[in-house]
């Protein structure tokens, strides 16, 4: 799951992500109610209540998948703990992709962006709400969208690599 707060890059990487790996991407924004892109179309930031149903849907996605083992790649903000916390339950094993950027840099993009129903004026509410995730989660691989979509590709496949080495050592087979 590539995550962090709208304008990161997160469609875009995990896009390249999914293309490199040869797997499906599932864009978490297409999962929205209508009524949860009309607020944001209106400028009106989404609250938990709007949230809770559109991650179980994420993660009934991660977990849905049609073959034992299957991967996909999702882009999805789970901007705060709680909410990855609510996509693992649902989708069990998760690695998360956290693109990390500053502010100034994030708007810059998002006034570029043509087309997509997330104000920039909500991106105020996007960095407030995020928690930004601690060394406990150990399942988050921090990645700087100061570089490239090529190298944040090679850093996420590499960091992906140490993750499932780890993971190999922690749970033998």
């Amino acid at each position: 799951m590539v995550m962090g707060v709208s304008g990161c890059g997160k469609s875009t990487v995990s896009q390249a992500l999914a293309q490199h790996l040869g797997l499906d991407m599932l864009d978490g924004d297409d999962l929205h109610l209508p009524e949860s892109v009309a607020k944001m179309r209106s400028g009106i930031a989404l609250q938990d209540i709007d949230r809770w149903p559109w991650l179980d849907r994420i993660g009934g996605h991660l977990a849905g998948s049609p073959d034992e083992g299957a991967c996909l790649v999702v882009a999805c903000s789970a901007l705060r703990h709680a909410y990855r916390d609510r996509i693992r339950a649902c989708a069990g094993e998760v690695c998360f992709l956290f693109l990390k950027g500053d502010f100034e840099l994030i708007a810059q993009r998002m006034r570029q962006r043509v087309g997509h129903y997330m104000q920039a004026g909500l991106l105020d509410s996007q960095f407030q709400t995020l928690e930004t995730p601690g060394p406990e989660e150990t399942d988050v691989i921090t990645l700087n969208i100061t570089e490239p979509v090529e190298v944040l590709v090679e850093q996420a496949l590499a960091a992906l690599q140490e993750h499932r080495s780890r993971l190999a050592l922690h749970n033998p087979v």
